[in-house]
């Protein structure tokens, strides 16, 4: 397509290697996650698993809705590929004012949201959570600051589209670490210094400093690379207003998972203190292969899988199996992992201060429930890439629709029959699972996690079927599964050794458990002919050489 007149065309940069692309993705993804582990490390020294553990994990969840529904849903979804699709044709000025009005909408929405999460934070409590008393005026407080936060995210994560589409992958994908280094150096400035209340407070605000911080650093480099930004309202523009439309269904389809989060904090705050942060903790662990792994292999595998759709059905097939082995030869052993050696990692994570040996073990017994639906969670994000691939976006939606439905009534019928709930000033009594505790802890989270799990497999079951009535046998096949099993239990029993032989405190001991459990995995796979395990030495050597 020309250039629109007394538009300049520009000369646009080609496109780096997809490998170079995804390491420098994966590298920012990496170092934001540690960084994000040694917040929850700190957080759980000074908060353990108490109240004012809770009502940080339940403020960070109830504005989270602005961020994913506006940042990841709207930009991902018709934003950027506008923005690029215009880089692309030269279009430069074009892009500038589609990019101005995707910032002038987002501001708009974002501010006006959270002014109201300031204004109505008592009524929004009430009506997503069950805290009474002080967790709830803690709550009330925290709210009335986070909100803020997460309409700045929101900008942040525009700036990361700016980048993204301009090719430059580390920076936008690095800034979280700021987000989690101002959380951290909240902890370590005020920790000594006020009591838990003042400190929950403090650290609120040094969470949306962070924020700040994300998306200013950002700023430098959006302006550097695109100088025709202008700030306007789009009516102009029908790339924009197309990009408006398209942003509906993405909206919506990411409403469903909003609304099923919502729920299942409502569903935790109803339960004894403490559980609200142990799912949090556990859900820290869990999401680490989800985010490394699955979405990372998903994300690279959708242009192939596109490209292959308008080839050969045949070709998509044997992509999304590879794809699918991926993920499997990474996520497997994790799995085991989470399951043998889970306690030592969560107590390597999370145990100091007030994080006691109760809290490691009701922590890893609900990071199994949620880890048993791991295998499912990941692979049907490929799943999803193919589904998109064949132009179908309806069967995803309806696939985590059944899911989110499943989750929460399995959820919520598992978790009264290890504690009683009290809802709206009526206790249920606890059900035939009461006298299962840990520890003296109930375990009432841990019914919420196996109905996650549940869940994830009803989908994965769902996208499966259908798939395979479009591509045929579309799975990483029974003899690369029983070899990866027999891989990471080979290594599992390795790691155990270890764990009996090391004499060393928490972290360090979590470290070297977790260090000859990879490289045992690595060696068996190695052994057990395992393609991608070649990969990775090949990788090695490659760079090694340089």
């Amino acid at each position: 397509m020309a250039a629109a007149p007394g538009e300049p065309v520009a000369e646009v940069p080609a496109p780096p290697r997809a490998g170079a692309a995804a390491f420098l993705v994966g590298s920012g993804i990496l170092l934001s996650r540690i960084v994000g582990l040694l917040r929850e490390r700190v957080l759980a020294t000074y908060f353990g698993t108490g109240l004012h553990a809770d009502v940080f994990a339940a403020g960070m969840r109830l504005p989270n809705v602005l961020q994913n529904l506006l940042g990841e849903g709207t930009l991902s979804a018709s934003f950027i590929p506008a923005y690029s699709s215009l880089l692309g044709q030269g279009r430069t000025a074009e892009a500038g004012r589609v990019a101005g009005a995707a910032f002038a909408l987002l501001l708009g929405v974002a501010g006006a949201i959270s002014l109201l999460g300031v204004l109505f934070a008592p009524f929004i409590v009430s009506v997503f959570t069950n805290f009474t008393g002080q967790r709830r005026e803690l709550l009330i407080t925290v709210v009335r600051i986070l909100f803020p936060m997460t309409g700045v995210l929101v900008l942040s994560a525009w700036a990361l589209g700016i980048l993204n589409s301009h090719r430059k992958f580390f920076l936008p994908y690095f800034s979280p670490v700021l987000w989690n280094a101002a959380i951290i150096a909240a902890f370590v400035a005020f920790g000594s210094r006020l009591d838990l209340d003042g400190l929950l407070v403090a650290v609120a605000w040094g969470a949306l400093l962070g924020g700040a911080l994300q998306f200013a650093v950002q700023l430098p480099a959006v302006w550097r690379l695109d100088r025709e930004i202008r700030i306007n309202t789009g009516k102009s523009e029908p790339a924009f207003k197309d990009a408006v439309r398209k942003a509906g269904p993405a909206i919506l389809g990411r409403g469903v998972v909003q609304i099923s989060g919502y729920v299942d904090l409502w569903l935790a705050t109803a339960l004894a203190v403490g559980a609200v942060s142990r799912l949090r903790y556990a859900q820290t662990l869990y999401l680490l292969p989800i985010s490394l792994f699955a979405m990372s292999v998903a994300a690279a595998a959708l242009p192939d899988l596109a490209r292959d759709r308008d080839g050969a059905i045949g070709a998509l097939r044997e992509r999304t199996v590879a794809a699918l082995r991926r993920v499997a030869f990474f996520v497997v052993p994790s799995f085991v992992a989470f399951l043998a050696l889970g306690d030592v990692l969560v107590a390597g994570l999370y145990r100091a201060g007030e994080f006691g040996d109760a809290d490691v073990r009701i922590v890893w017994l609900i990071l199994i429930g949620y880890s048993l639906g791991l295998l499912a969670s990941t692979t049907t994000r490929v799943y999803q890439s193919a589904f998109f691939a064949l132009r179908d976006t309806a069967t995803p939606a309806r696939a985590a629709t059944v899911r989110v439905v499943v989750a929460l009534v399995t959820g919520a019928a598992l978790m009264v029959q290890f504690e009683p709930v009290t809802v709206f000033g009526v206790t249920i009594p606890a059900g035939a699972l009461a006298s299962y505790q840990s520890m003296g802890l109930p375990l009432g989270p841990l019914g919420l996690a196996a109905g996650a799990s549940l869940g994830a497999w009803i989908e994965w079951w769902q996208l499966r079927r259908r798939l395979r009535a479009s591509l045929g046998d579309v799975g990483a096949g029974v003899g690369v599964a029983v070899r990866l099993l027999v891989a990471a239990t080979g290594a599992a029993v390795a790691a155990h050794g270890a764990v009996v032989l090391l004499a060393l405190p928490p972290l360090p001991l979590a470290l070297a458990v977790a260090g000859v459990f990879g490289c045992v995995y690595l060696l068996l796979a190695l052994a057990l002919r395992l393609p991608e395990a070649r990969g990775i030495t090949d990788t090695i050597r490659r760079r090694l050489r340089r």
